[in-house]
This record gives structure tokens, C-alpha cells and sequence, in this order.
């Protein structure tokens, strides 16, 4: 399917090297005031080409509002945005066109449909997903009317980790990172794997500010459910942990409990998450992106026909996927919270009576 969501749903469409790229956000409440300011500084953040920590592939990324959008806000009609492309250099992949590129989808889809688009991976491209930036644009400013808030930042690239998480200065890093002490260390292992012709993986830390509790549904459309499902389906990522994650299991119930008083949660090591709910704490979550797998190393592989060839890469690749990565996991919890909000609206009957009484 190419459509997230259940109240809140966004489609997306187009391919890498297509004409352009788009989605639909349905469901947004009329009235909202539309920025078209911020939903291309929001695709500013994503676009390639920006410095040499990404693909020099150049793009505008310049959004085109065709619907659902009048006088300044939303009109409570489908939001049908388009983003064209304008820098393809499909030539590049024709050597590849009849083999798999290793670490790729190309094997997979082949496998699934029968045929594939080479031009750099066509629907299965990460180029996919400046279509969810836009539609989470539209999602954070629903948010901004309540107030709430979603940050993010790297927390790790190539093992070198960050020991605090500043969100102010990650909007100012050329490769996000949250601690200012590790940003000459994590571009170094950037540099260092592209100079070498490879790659580096990279870990994002994504907060949501001023949610309230009672967000998520308490079997199938649990919060922490619904935030994994949303990372493990952006291009790379390879897991997700919600508050303490992995760290939980080694814990005694003394050390992991986050217990409670008057003025609310002592600690947050469920990452703001309860029994698939929010509790009104900080909602965290790490996103974790494996190296780029395009690089320009000789590697082993077979073609279409099941014969074994070397596989030699072209074109242009971001040698560390997590920086640009992080503002799409952005986006996508800001859908996610977005979408929960709405469905939780329904949850108690008073609220069903402020409504129509």
C-alpha cells in the first residue's frame, strides 16, 4: 500500500526519476492556517545537495499546493501536493539495469512484480520520501494549533555517540547532530567513508513536546505500534526503540518503572508510551538507518538471469542516509501523533456532546 493513516491519511506517488513526486493528506480538519512558508523551509531541511555530508544530486524541492487550500487555510477537502523533479541523470544506472545492486530493493521487487525501475530504484528511492515531508508539513501545523511540538535530531553516525540532546543546536548543524562536542567526529566518519568510497549508518532521536495522554488505541492502533510502523517503513531503517528500548530488558522492574506523584512522572524511561498510550510525558523514540547502500566499491552480485557479475555504482548517494533520514522520521511522527489525535477525538461521549450540543 502507499497510503499511512486511518482519520489523518496521506498517499504518496511517483518514482525517482519520474516527472514528480506528490501525496494526498485527507482527512485534515477545515480552517487550519496554511504557511506555504514553512512547508518549503520544512522541504529545505530534506532536499539533497546541500553540503558534502549528502548527495550532490540537486534539487528545489519547491512544493505545489493543487487542492484542499483556500484563502490561507485548509477546506477540509483532500490536500493534493506535487514536488518535480528536476535533476535526473538517468544514464547512470544503465549499467546496472539487468543486476541487483546489493543492499538494494532491486532484488525484492523484481521478485514481487516481475519487472523494476533502475533509474536509481524508481518507486523504492528515498527520493520517495519528500512527499511525506510535505504531507507531514501539513501535519505539524494541525499540531501547532494544540501547541505540540516534534523535534529530532542525530544522536549517533558510524558509533560515535552523542552525550546530550540539544534540539536547538541540531537546527543549526549541517549534519543535525544533538551534542556540538561530537559534530567534528561524526562529519570526520562522514568524510572519511565517502573519501574511501563507502558509507556510515546513523542513529535519529525524534521528541514530541506537549502531547497530552491518552493518544493511541489499546490494541491495533497503539502509539508505539503506530510509531514503528511509520520508521521501519521510511528507506533504511533497520529498527526502532521507543524511551529506554533494548536498555528495558536488562533492567530490574525497580530501575525500568517509571514511578509516579502528584506533579506527574518521576522519570520517562517508557519514552512517554504506556500500555500503547501516551501518558503526557515527552514521547521518544530512536530511529535507527543502516549505511547508504549505494557505494562505489567493486561488489559481488548476480542479474536478472541468475548469473554471477561485479557490480560497479555510479551516480550520486548520500554517504550517511540517517542526516537527511531524520527530518523524514520527523515527519512521519508528526503524521503519526496527528492521525491519533483525530482518532482519539471520538474516545469519550462528552467530547462527542461538545461537539453537536
Amino acid at each position: 500500500m502507499n497510503s499511512f493513516g486511518s482519520k489523518l491519511r496521506f498517499t504518496t506517488f511517483g518514482e525517482s526519476h519520474g516527472r514528480a513526486l506528490g501525496c494526498i493528506v485527507d482527512g485534515v480538519p477545515a480552517g487550519i492556517n496554511v504557511d506555504e512558508s514553512f512547508i518549503q523551509a520544512e522541504m529545505d531541511r530534506r532536499k539533497p545537495g546541500q553540503n558534502a555530508y549528502a548527495t550532490p544530486r540537486k534539487e528545489s524541492d519547491k512544493v505545489e499546493i493543487l487542492s484542499g487550500v483556500f484563502e490561507g487555510k485548509t477546506t477540509g477537502t483532500p490536500i493534493s501536493m506535487v514536488i518535480f523533479n528536476e535533476n535526473q541523470k538517468s544514464r547512470d544506472y544503465t549499467n546496472v539495469k539487468d543486476l541487483f545492486r546489493p543492499g538494494h530493493a532491486d532484488f525484492t521487487y523484481f521478485e514481487k512484480y516481475g519487472l523494476r525501475d533502475y533509474r536509481g530504484g524508481g518507486r523504492s528511492s528515498a527520493r520517495e520520501t519528500a512527499a511525506r515531508v510535505a504531507a507531514g508539513a501539513i501535519a505539524k501545523l494541525l499540531l501547532k494549533e494544540l501547541d505540540i511540538e516534534v523535534v529530532s535530531g542525530i544522536c549517533e553516525i558510524d558509533g560515535i555517540k552523542s552525550s546530550q540532546l540539544d534540539f536547538e543546536f541540531a537546527k543549526t548543524s549541517e549534519i543535525y547532530t544533538l551534542d556540538k562536542n561530537k559534530e567534528e567526529f561524526q562529519k570526520e566518519a562522514i568524510i572519511k567513508a565517502k573519501k574511501d568510497h563507502n558509507s556510515v549508518g546513523g542513529v535519529a532521536f525524534v521528541r514530541v513536546k506537549n502531547a497530552p495522554s491518552g493518544l493511541g488505541e489499546p490494541l491495533y492502533n497503539r502509539l508505539d505500534a503506530q510509531i514503528a510502523n511509520a520508521m521501519m517503513g521510511i528507506n533504511a531503517v533497520k529498527a526502532v526503540e521507543i524511551g529506554d528500548g533494548t536498555e528495558s530488558s536488562s533492567k530490574k522492574g525497580d530501575e525500568n518503572n517509571d514511578q509516579m506523584r502528584a506533579d506527574g512522572f518521576k522519570t520517562n524511561h517508557s519514552g512517554g508510551i504506556l500500555g500503547g498510550i501516551s501518558t503526557g510525558a515527552d514521547i521518544d523514540a530512536k530511529v535507527y538507518f543502516k549505511p547508504t547502500p549505494s557505494i562505489f566499491i567493486k561488489q559481488k552480485t548476480v542479474d536478472v538471469n541468475n548469473n554471477e557479475v561485479d557490480c560497479e555504482l555510479k551516480g550520486r548517494h548520500d554517504p550517511c542516509v540517517a542526516i537527511r533520514g531524520s527530518v523524514v522520521a520527523e515527519s512521519m511522527m508528526s503524521l503519526v501523533i496527528a492521525d491519533l489525535l483525530l482518532l482519539n477525538m471520538s474516545s469519550k461521549i462528552e467530547n462527542v456532546k461538545k461537539v453537536y450540543n
